[in-house]
């Protein structure tokens, strides 16, 4: 996205809805990379000296930028303030916010969303000290670092037909290796994955996930050359897969498939793997029926929903982690995660945003089951699965 295309009347719009005073976006390092993002410095700045962006509710924004790096904000509006001291940068920002009441910063409150809590105590008890009461950006956050355009939704379903096909072509790979004989593991099942992605111009971050058994019962066990299970008749086979279009500005697409090699699973997998969808289906009727009514929804609303679907079902406790994530240019996004277990995400789901439901079950020394499709809310409000959910669990007998 271009630098000159900070759109300023539309922050002060979000901080006159929220009722803020102003936005002071502080960056140093790269220790802050939302107010990289939102200020859009190009990555190949440097930027090593403390900076701050105050964007007001109303009025002109002010850049506060060290001598050394004077230019590093040109590119943004504002009157520009330099300084050398310590002293010189306090007076500057006790000159803005000394009769603020509210300023925003990537801060929250008893760090209850860690994604948004980039700004150390130290600086938080500065601000405080000219007056204002610090509050967390979150809430207006997302609609400056995750939105996504027309081409980035059309990057995505590019990027889930390439997952879609690729975990297909597992699935004949593992059973025509099988049916003749040959031995099969759970490396050369994910290098097949890479190579799929290399082949239809995708990139992934990490590597994609190919669990045998008590392996799946490990919710992040990935495979390596060293340590890697064969696949043999009768294996309960986990894959997770996640890739990108190699383009500038792709958002990822993630997918969990699940599949025996057998002719059919037992009864037990079969038990969890309807309670796992009930779950996964259950937590997207609920974002549908609220923006049917118009209503709000938020991450750990449906995180909430989905568990409470698996506990009544037995399972609560070998449900261990939140129930999805947001989906941007990283596959683990910015935006609202589906979370009430390992925080408390507060943050509404909203239009032309991405995020994985991806409830699962996990049985030490047994198997895991885990479902994964990705959801986007359209400008409209319609809630689309981006891909077609997984109905039943693949047999390769």
């Amino acid at each position: 996205m271009c630098v000159s295309l900070v759109d300023i009347k539309k922050i002060q719009k979000q901080l006159e809805l929220y009722k803020v005073d102003g936005w002071l976006l502080y960056e140093f390092h790269g220790s802050n990379p939302l107010a990289l993002e939102i200020m859009k410095v190009p990555k190949a700045m440097l930027m090593t000296r403390r900076c701050f962006y105050w964007i007001p509710v109303e009025g002109s924004p002010i850049k506060i930028v060290h001598k050394i790096e004077s230019h590093n904000l040109d590119h943004l509006p504002g009157e520009k303030k330099l300084y050398s001291t310590w002293k010189e940068m306090h007076q500057f920002l006790e000159e803005i916010l000394q009769e603020k009441e509210k300023v925003a910063m990537e801060f929250s409150p008893k760090q209850a969303i860690p994604t948004v809590s980039l700004i150390d105590g130290g600086l938080v008890d500065l601000i405080r000290g000219y007056g204002p009461k610090v509050v967390s950006s979150a809430p207006f956050l997302q609609a400056f670092t995750c939105v996504w355009t027309d081409e980035q939704y059309a990057m995505h379903k590019e990027a889930a037909m390439v997952l879609e096909n690729a975990a297909n072509d597992v699935w004949a790979l593992i059973k025509k290796s099988l049916d003749q004989g040959e031995l099969i593991d759970e490396y050369q099942v994910q290098q097949f994955i890479l190579k799929e992605f290399e082949k239809n111009g995708c990139e992934t971050e990490g590597k994609p996930i190919c669990a045998v058994n008590k392996n799946g019962a490990d919710p992040h066990y990935c495979p390596t050359e060293g340590r890697s299970t064969a696949i043999h008749r009768g294996d309960f086979i986990l894959i997770d897969l996640w890739c990108k279009k190699k383009k500038e500005g792709a958002v990822f697409a993630d997918i969990t498939r699940l599949g025996v090699a057998s002719k059919e699973p037992t009864k037990r997998q079969q038990e969890i793997f309807q309670l796992v969808r009930a779950a996964q289906k259950g937590g997207t009727d609920l974002i549908i029926e609220r923006y049917e009514k118009g209503k709000e929804i938020k991450g750990a609303e449906v995180d909430a929903k989905v568990r409470s679907i698996i506990e009544k079902g037995g399972y609560g406790e070998y449900f261990t982690h939140r129930t999805g994530h947001n989906i941007h240019t990283e596959n683990h996004g910015p935006g609202a995660n589906l979370d009430s277990l390992e925080t408390d995400d507060s943050r509404p789901l909203i239009p032309r945003t991405c995020f994985s439901i991806e409830p699962g079950i996990y049985l030490p020394g047994e198997f895991g089951v885990r479902l994964e499709y990705d959801v986007y809310i359209h400008e409209g409000g319609e809630v689309e699965v981006t891909l077609p959910p997984q109905e039943a669990i693949v047999t390769l007998g």
